[in-house]
């Protein structure tokens, strides 16, 4: 079994190799158990020290290590909202943050079917209202929200994400970064999207979150 300090640390040199974490922003975590490791606040994910990572409880409770992100309230939701969730994501990505700055395409997600990666993978993609960071309540909002999701946009802020492992994560994360980029570049032009029939059949099969399910 891998080390999850380890898996962390990796995940962000991934992140920060793509892009999608420049300087210090983004903060990753992983559950184990009634724990959580995540990254120090001010941590650049390209240089994560797997043994220097905070550890809190999951109340927010700070247990050990370094100062923790600020922005530990958004991994707390999503760990409070499923507990099969073992690990959070939070990026600054360029594209994506940019379509967080957008009108959202409905009230379930900021980001329209466009391809079937999108839908698989990430799932329906909610736009939280702006907040500032490390906002509670602004975290509260998004663990209450009544329908099923594993990743988020917040506004004028970037994404946020979740899932089963970091990988699965991280991938989540590169997915959602290239459809943004995706819909910037399709600018005003009005694109086939997939049809809610095709859209419903690839959540079911793959187990993600849209519409329903």
């Amino acid at each position: 079994m891998s080390d999850p300090r380890t898996e962390l640390a990796a995940a962000g040199a991934r992140l920060a190799a793509l892009g999608l974490s420049p300087g210090s922003s983004g903060n990753l975590s992983v559950r184990i158990d009634d724990r959580v490791l995540i990254t120090p606040t001010g941590a650049d994910l390209a240089e994560v020290d797997p043994d220097g990572l905070s550890v809190l409880a999951l109340d927010g409770t700070h247990l050990d290590g370094p100062r923790p992100s600020k922005e530990f309230p958004l991994h707390g939701a999503f760990y409070r909202r499923d507990d099969a969730t073992r690990a959070v994501v939070h990026l600054h990505a360029r594209n994506a943050t940019a379509v967080s700055c957008l009108p959202p395409w409905s009230a379930r997600s900021a980001v329209p079917p466009l391809t079937p990666y999108f839908v698989m993978r990430v799932g329906q993609t909610p736009l939280v209202p702006y907040a500032p960071p490390g906002d509670a309540d602004q975290a509260e909002a998004l663990a209450l929200l009544p329908f099923p999701l594993r990743a988020a946009l917040l506004q004028n802020h970037g994404p946020v994400l979740a899932g089963p492992t970091m990988a699965r994560a991280v991938d989540a994360a590169v997915e959602l970064e290239e459809v943004s980029a995706l819909l910037l570049s399709l600018g005003e032009r009005s694109p086939r999207l997939l049809t809610p029939a095709e859209a419903d059949a690839l959540a079911r099969t793959y187990d993600s979150p849209w519409g329903e399910h």
